[in-house]
C-alpha cells in the first residue's frame, strides 16, 4: 500500500461523514434531542482529525505523482489540492465552532441556541466544499468524469 492507496481509502470518511453530521444536527433540532445534537458537535470534532490525515496523505499522494505525471494531470491536481486545503479549513472553523458549543454547555448540559444555528450554517457550507473536492479529485483518476477541455 502507498501514500495514494491510503489517501484513497481514507477520504470518503470526511466527505461522507460531514453530511452525515448535518443529517445528525438536523435530526437533533427536529427532535429536540440534545444527545444527538451533541453527538453531531463531538463528531464534526473527531472528523477534523480524520480531515488533517487525509490532506496528509494526499500531499504525499501528489508527491508520488509528480514525477511521472502530465501537465494535464497536474492542473487536476492542484485544482484538488486547492479545494482540499478549503474544505480542512471549512472543517477545522466547524470543529473550534463545535468544541467551543460544547464546551460553553458543559455545565447544563443544554446547547446554546447560536450554537446549533452555526454550526448548521458552517456545516452546510463544509458539505459542500467537500463535494467540490471529492469531485475534484476523482477527475484525477476517473476521466470519464473530467471535462472535455481537461481530457487526454
Amino acid at each position: 500500500m502507498n501514500w495514494a492507496h491510503l489517501h484513497l481509502a481514507l477520504n470518503h470518511l470526511p466527505v461522507v461523514g460531514v453530511l452525515f453530521v448535518f443529517l445528525l444536527l438536523a435530526l437533533g433540532v427536529c427532535r429536540g434531542s440534545e444527545e444527538l445534537k451533541r453527538l453531531a458537535l463531538q463528531l464534526s470534532v473527531a472528523l477534523f482529525a480524520v480531515a488533517m490525515l487525509v490532506r496528509f496523505t494526499g500531499e504525499q499522494a501528489a508527491e508520488n505523482l509528480s514525477s511521472d505525471s502530465s501537465a494535464k494531470r497536474q492542473q487536476l491536481v492542484q485544482a484538488h489540492e486547492d479545494s482540499a486545503d478549503q474544505s480542512v479549513t471549512g472543517m477545522f472553523l466547524l470543529a473550534v465552532f463545535s468544541a467551543a458549543g460544547l464546551f460553553c454547555s458543559r455545565k447544563t448540559r443544554i446547547l446554546p441556541a447560536w450554537t446549533m444555528i452555526g454550526a448548521m450554517i458552517l456545516c452546510f457550507a463544509v458539505v459542500l466544499l467537500m463535494a467540490r473536492s471529492a469531485n475534484l479529485g476523482g477527475r484525477i483518476a476517473h476521466p470519464e468524469i473530467r471535462p472535455p477541455s481537461l481530457s487526454p
